[in-house]
């Protein structure tokens, strides 16, 4: 087994902070190291300290002056979207119809699965991005595509393919039954093949019709420890939609209470337009809202209430997206700075300790992965990133006056990009440097 010790300035959070000066909040190490064993975290803390108990000879990577955090987790993106970013459109419907629809179509092809899923793990491991939570298209080879890259890469992924029987292209299209049989496929050819997770993806219930949501259901009562993914509550033109598909149902949120597919383990895209009612059902049963920041604007959905959720005497759990490619960053410094700027124009503040608590600790929570990503407590998979204050010339100038870590923090948030990492190490072998060898 080999054993590497890694050095630098270590940051990584305890819970979520109260405020910017809640330092209970994190741990902090201005000169600590990482020893690191088989792809996971065997000790953590002071430099002396951990040299100390490394043994002999061992491999030792030196990152001072960079700050070394868990690697950032991203809870819903979609992997066959990346070549519909950028794509000019009025709303979310809009896009959906002219772009993305089309666009996935093309997944049907394996080779052009097996292309996109290089493109994406790239993109992932460039930006400091080592979990995410993504959405293949309807194809199985899709989701073939992506979790073989995944184990090839030894990655902690999310994913699974999705099931969509209405309103889309036909090239989009699967029935019940095909989308019952590919899931189990799915599930049973990767979901625990190295670290790959399948989860239970129904699009979003405008493209299920009440058939196919049984069969979710189905789904998720064989394979409860499963995630769930969909959409929800996004857009007011959606809602009125969902709701006249689903008559019977009080609300959006109501009609996939009434499939089982709320709980613990479900993650929510958008939930914008939230009522109490529905406010209240997700917080009942431990369900995830993710607030995909730089989507909402970019498609002009809405500003997402992250305060007013967190906050109520029912607090609704949350976590943090690109969404990808509704999303226009594959960075999670960038999705962090613009819900930042979401929270200003509510009259709310985003401290940058509260950032990247959701990026790392928090949204490993949200997953339910806390036990093996989003922290450097030893135990845990050695998922990191490395990151630069003055990655660009620009930053580089703001950080001749930077006086703190929250200070360092924020210009991290706020100028950073992939430009920021320095590295990005999965299971502990560094992968960002490697890029150019795959």
């Amino acid at each position: 087994m080999t054993t590497t010790l890694i050095r630098g300035r270590l940051l990584s959070f305890n819970r979520a902070p109260q405020a910017i000066d809640d330092s209970a909040a994190y741990s902090y190490e201005s000169d600590g190291a990482l020893l690191i064993g088989d792809g996971v975290i065997e000790a953590s803390g002071p430099y002396g300290v951990v040299k100390a108990a490394a043994p002999e000879g061992v491999t030792e990577i030196d990152h001072r002056p960079h700050l070394i955090m868990p690697g950032f987790i991203d809870t819903h993106l979609h992997f066959p979207q990346m070549q519909v970013m950028a794509s000019y459109a009025a709303n979310l419907l809009e896009w959906l119809n002219t772009y993305t629809f089309p666009e996935e179509c093309r997944f049907v092809e394996t080779a052009h699965a097996e292309r996109i899923a290089v493109h994406f793990f790239d993109e992932m491991i460039r930006h400091g991005t080592t979990t995410a939570a993504a959405y293949c298209s309807v194809h199985r080879a899709s989701a073939d595509a992506f979790f073989a890259e995944s184990l090839k890469r030894g990655m902690r992924m999310i994913a699974g393919k999705v099931m969509m029987d209405r309103n889309a292209p036909q090239g989009l299209l699967d029935n019940p039954q095909m989308s019952y049989d590919e899931t189990r496929a799915v599930i049973a050819d990767w979901h625990g093949k190295g670290r790959n997770h399948v989860a239970i993806t129904p699009r979003f219930a405008i493209t299920s019709t009440q058939e196919q949501m049984e069969v979710a259901k189905s789904l998720v009562g064989e394979f409860p420890d499963l995630h769930v993914q969909t959409h929800l509550s996004e857009n007011r033109d959606e809602i009125a939609y969902t709701c006249e598909l689903y008559p019977e149902a009080k609300d959006y949120t109501d009609v996939y209470a009434r499939y089982g597919l709320l709980g613990p383990k479900s993650l929510f895209g958008h939930c914008i337009h939230l009522s109490d009612r529905e406010a209240d059902a997700m917080s009942e049963t431990g369900s995830v809202a993710v607030f995909c920041p730089t989507s909402n604007l970019f498609l002009g959905s809405g500003l997402f209430p992250l305060r007013a959720l967190t906050r109520r005497q029912k607090p609704v759990r949350v976590s943090v997206a690109s969404d990808i490619g509704g999303g226009t960053s594959y960075s999670m410094l960038k999705t962090l700075d613009e819900a930042y700027k979401i929270l200003q124009l509510q009259g709310e503040r985003l401290n940058p300790f509260d950032s990247f608590h959701l990026m790392t600790r928090g949204n490993a929570e949200a997953l339910s992965l806390v036990d093996r990503i989003g922290t450097l407590e030893p135990g845990t998979d050695a998922d990191l990133t490395v990151l630069d204050m003055a990655g660009t010339p620009a930053m580089a100038l703001r950080a001749e006056v930077v006086n703190s870590l929250a200070d360092e923090l924020f210009l991290l948030q706020t100028m950073g990009d992939d430009r920021a990492i320095v590295e990005t190490y999965v299971a502990g072998r560094p992968a960002k440097s490697s890029l150019g060898a795959n």
